[in-house]
């Protein structure tokens, strides 16, 4: 069966919010629509919607006139199959002494490294992408350095591939938030998949609120691998949840942003402790004033 799209940007988180309500009642309607902020500084937000069968022009090109939108794109996506395919593209990848894989390739885990399996099927955050892969092997200088947590979040953790790295290396408490329930659902399954069910407490929230986090507050060491404007935006609950001396590991961040979440969190009392780039990420290791 084939998938239609349909995307358009317009400015405002407001218009953008009432155009996805609205695609919402198109006839055909869509299988799914999506409201993202793009993240280059633009102000424009994003909305599309996927479709079972191609959706009406006319009907789309009224929404867009009505909201003030850009004219929608409309495209036909080939027939794949996704895992299949993702199995095919993602290698395993090595961070420092973690080794990210799928099922598929259980029997490449070399002997001694830290392995965390991610299902193909479960992609977002397998280590593949330059940001988990940047907070992976920020973690891994971290623990070179002798870090040693009494408590970990990890905010925003989609697979919570960076929760489990951090509970294979310390028997302490660990909890993964994520504003998507989905991915609250996907972070348990990878759990059970590793056999760490029980090992990090998966919760949503946004943010850090929520009592769980609260209650375990303050933590020595928080990952935060989101987007810019989210990053910006928490350095303050970061600055009262971290302990004193303790370290954050924050990406999402594009290479042209970093210094911008570098300087909001020195405002609050951060130092940068290491920065690396890959491909156009980056990612910021921080440690909070003793």
């Amino acid at each position: 069966m084939p998938t239609f799209t349909a995307f358009t940007t317009l400015p405002g988180k407001p218009a953008a919010e009432d155009l996805g309500a609205a695609m919402e009642r198109l006839d055909p309607e869509p299988t799914g629509v999506g409201v993202f902020e793009i993240e280059d500084g633009s102000g424009l937000w994003e909305v599309g919607g996927y479709f079972a069968q191609a959706p009406d022009a006319a009907a789309l090109a009224l929404l867009a006139a009505a909201f003030g939108a850009a004219p929608f794109a409309v495209s036909e996506l080939p027939e794949t199959d996704w895992v299949a395919k993702v199995r095919r593209e993602l290698a395993p990848v090595e961070a420092g002494r973690f080794f990210v894989h799928g099922s598929h390739d259980s029997d490449k885990v070399p002997e001694g490294c830290v392995a965390l399996l991610i299902e193909a099927a479960m992609a977002f955050g397998t280590g593949h992408h330059g940001t988990t892969q940047g907070c992976l092997r920020a973690l891994d200088r971290l623990i070179g350095a002798g870090l040693a947590p009494r408590a970990v979040a990890d905010i925003g953790c989609g697979t919570a591939v960076l929760a489990m790295a951090a509970a294979r290396i310390w028997p302490v408490p660990v909890i993964a938030s994520d504003i998507d329930p989905v991915a609250v659902e996907v972070a348990e399954a990878n759990l059970a998949a590793n056999a760490m069910t029980g090992r990090v407490t998966c919760i949503e929230a946004a943010g850090f609120d929520h009592p769980r986090l609260a209650d375990a507050a303050p933590f020595d060491l928080v990952f935060a691998n989101i987007l810019k404007g989210p990053l910006v935006a928490l350095a303050p609950d970061m600055a009262r949840a971290v302990a004193p001396g303790g370290a954050a590991i924050l990406s999402g961040i594009l290479n042209e942003q970093a210094d911008a979440v570098a300087a909001a969190y020195a405002a609050e009392g951060f130092a940068e402790t290491a920065r690396e780039v890959i491909g156009e990420w980056t990612t910021l290791t921080l440690r909070r004033a003793a």
